[in-house]
């Protein structure tokens, strides 16, 4: 599956992004945030989550955009099998951040997941410590469920608490918030 936005294409990940994953991802300010990615986080981590099958029901994207002019891997995102349904999670490189890539990308998953894929629910979470998270699952139609829980994080070495979010993907109530122009 791929997707392309007005500033994104989103595309599977192939075994020759493993270079360009790890310097993007390989941050602790991004790990950090995240539940399951290493740290450090290195080629081979790159290189095994690239060969990881793929289930129909669990895309998983590269964020690219071209607006240097050449491809530019910034980011992930993806839906991925979870306890009670389907997850949500995205991540973008620091020079990234500010610039709406994560709701940009999000807006066209949560499309493919209400559409292509037809499913009727997405949960998601952000760690406590990471609010701009929070933003940008509240502009993609996502609400708080009131619950706050403790989520492991590889790359913080153990657990934090994360609020919790659903996306009922039935609901027109939960359709994206309209993006400022």
């Amino acid at each position: 599956m791929f997707a392309r936005t007005k500033r994104l294409t989103l595309r599977p990940g192939w075994p020759e992004d493993a270079p360009a994953l790890a310097r993007a991802i390989g941050h602790e300010t991004v790990v950090a945030k995240l539940a399951r990615a290493p740290w450090p986080y290195t080629l081979n981590d790159a290189e095994a989550f690239l060969a990881q099958p793929r289930g129909p029901h669990d895309p998983h994207f590269m964020i690219e955009t071209m607006e240097a002019g050449t491809p530019r891997l910034v980011g992930g995102i993806g839906i991925r099998a979870a306890d009670a349904g389907h997850e949500l999670g995205y991540w973008l490189a620091p020079d990234a951040w500010g610039r709406g890539y994560a709701t940009e990308a999000g807006e066209a998953v949560v499309a493919m997941a209400r559409h292509a894929l037809g499913l009727h629910r997405l949960d998601a979470f952000h760690f406590v410590d990471n609010p701009a998270s929070g933003r940008v699952l509240a502009k993609l139609g996502f609400r708080p469920t009131g619950r706050i829980e403790a989520r492991t994080s590889r790359g913080r070495g153990g657990e934090a608490p994360a609020v919790m979010f659903e996306l009922d993907l039935d609901d027109d109530r939960c359709a994206p918030m309209p993006l400022a122009a």
